[in-house]
């Protein structure tokens, strides 16, 4: 199963509605959308990286032109990677580390809901 489709599948048994993207741009679209309707996204969750695309740090900068308080979370398998260590210096609210644990990735996007 797609890692896009497992993690949708997981979030809407713990009662999210999901909406996936494959890029940075159709996240920044999907926001927009959404913030313009007068919703709000409860959590963003991008990948650091998105090979031939806008990752997360160039698009988490974007979300917050538009919605200052957004709740993003960044994944990534480069644990190492000044961004997942220093997340919230980015914009992040939130860092899940690829392979997670679903207990784990769980317990930080309710954290990261909740404030």
């Amino acid at each position: 199963m797609p890692y896009g489709r497992f993690i949708s599948r997981l979030l809407q048994g713990y009662g999210y509605k999901v909406q996936c993207t494959a890029t940075g741009d159709e996240t920044i679209y999907g926001l927009q959308d959404a913030f313009g309707d007068g919703e709000a996204f409860a959590v963003v969750i991008m990948d650091l990286t998105i090979p031939g695309g806008v990752g997360g740090k160039e698009t988490v900068k974007v979300l917050r032109e538009f919605d200052p308080d957004v709740k993003a979370i960044v994944s990534s398998g480069y644990s190492n990677d000044p961004i997942m260590a220093n997340f919230r210096d980015y914009g992040f609210k939130g860092v899940i580390v690829k392979p997670f644990d679903i207990e784990d990735f769980v317990r930080t996007v309710e954290n990261v809901v909740r404030g």
